[in-house]
């Protein structure tokens, strides 16, 4: 057989699913396993949402949409920029993908040639980078910390600007830290790439879990920038694999093209489901599961800090606490191995999310609900006195 091709070289896996497989098979053994390494809702699909899934299954609304989505998608997520963060959006500029990841595939193919390179945050979301290493990009790393709140700014993305740059990609919220990229200064970081001729990708798959104050988006600020979104993470709908990008008027009509190609849409139950997913009875209930998600930040954060882990930040939004344990261990994945064997604890170690000092972080996901997690917190205290 010919030989796999070199990029796949680059291209690593999740090490955690290695990890959430043994916990598995030890639930299945009759152990009791609580889970903080997923990043899934533990909530349900809304029943509006899955009523409306179903009756368009039941009346035959599954043949092919246009490629772009549904115009009645793309409108509803037009109107939701308008009605939630007071931003116009011409619903042309909408194009709905098989989830996040079809987004982030059609930008990166159509916006970076082979050689050139993206400038991202390390850690960060790791699909991110290899994403850019599919289309023969090259992903650039950059280290950031607590003092910039684990996110890109203007002065880290001017000096690290090279001559084939070609974007700068950012998460706001981000995985695994949480924090957000205020308004100053995004729109500090966008007029930087855009003088230095280059194009910033903001992801906002964590727009709707925000906790401490009002989220906002990209978009506010320009036009000429691609932002990417979920149907997953906030309107958990994760197995209905279905996202949104807005893109510039300028790379619309290659968007189309390349997406007719690649998946000729995303899939059409999934859009007439998530049709009702911006209704005020939906809202309503997001609105109380992203307060639910708050309560379990609000626990979780001090209760590791007491234990020991450092977390210098206190995360704004999505359901994560990336947290140092470097007084505690030199390896975070073996780690959080003996916490899976010993405690009956699944976290994800630092090597899922880039470069910078991985066997020192841990990463927590509140996606579990409070009593777990408070069972959780004193498995772990157990452990740390053993």
């Amino acid at each position: 057989m010919s030989a796999i091709a070199r990029r796949m070289q680059r291209i690593a896996p999740f090490y955690v699913m290695d990890l959430l497989a043994q916990a598995r098979r030890m639930e299945a053994d009759g152990r009791s396993i609580i889970h903080m390494e997923i990043g899934e809702p533990d909530f349900d699909t809304p029943a509006p949402v899955v009523a409306a899934g179903q009756a368009a299954l039941a009346t035959g609304d599954v043949h092919y949409t246009p490629a772009r989505g549904l115009p009645a998608l793309r409108q509803a997520i037009a109107d939701h920029y308008r009605d939630h963060y007071a931003t116009d959006i011409d619903p042309q500029r909408v194009v709905v993908t098989p989830g996040s990841s079809g987004a982030l595939q059609l930008i990166m193919s159509v916006l970076i040639n082979p050689g050139e390179s993206v400038l991202l945050a390390d850690p960060g979301y790791p699909c991110n980078r290899h994403f850019v290493e599919l289309v023969d990009g090259i992903p650039v790393a950059l280290n950031v910390g607590p003092e910039t709140g684990y996110q890109l700014t203007a002065e880290m993305v001017e000096q690290a600007w090279r001559e084939d740059t070609k974007a700068v990609l950012v998460a706001s919220p981000s995985n695994p830290t949480g924090t957000l990229i205020g308004d100053e200064a995004m729109r500090k970081l966008h007029a930087t790439v855009e003088r230095l001729g280059g194009v910033l990708i903001v992801d906002e798959i964590y727009q709707g879990l925000v906790y401490d104050e009002v989220g906002g988006t990209a978009l506010r600020f320009a036009d000429n920038l691609f932002v990417i979104n979920s149907f997953s993470k906030f309107f958990g709908m994760t197995g209905w694999r279905l996202g949104w990008l807005v893109a510039p008027d300028s790379f619309i009509d290659a968007i189309d093209r390349l997406a007719q190609n690649i998946f000729l849409s995303a899939p059409t139950l999934s859009q007439h489901a998530a049709l009702s997913a911006f209704s005020p009875a939906v809202m309503e209930i997001l609105e109380q599961r992203r307060q639910a998600f708050r309560a379990r930040r609000d626990f979780l954060l001090p209760a590791l800090r007491q234990l020991g882990f450092s977390i210098p930040v206190t995360p704004q939004g999505a359901f994560y606490l990336y947290a140092g344990c470097g007084d505690m261990c030199d390896d975070s994945q073996a780690f959080a191995q003996r916490l899976l064997h010993e405690a009956g604890v699944a976290v994800t170690p630092g090597l899922d999310f880039g470069f910078n000092q991985p066997k020192s972080h841990l990463r927590f996901a509140y996606t579990t609900d409070l009593e777990r997690l408070q069972q959780g917190v004193e498995r772990i205290r157990g452990f740390l006195a053993s």
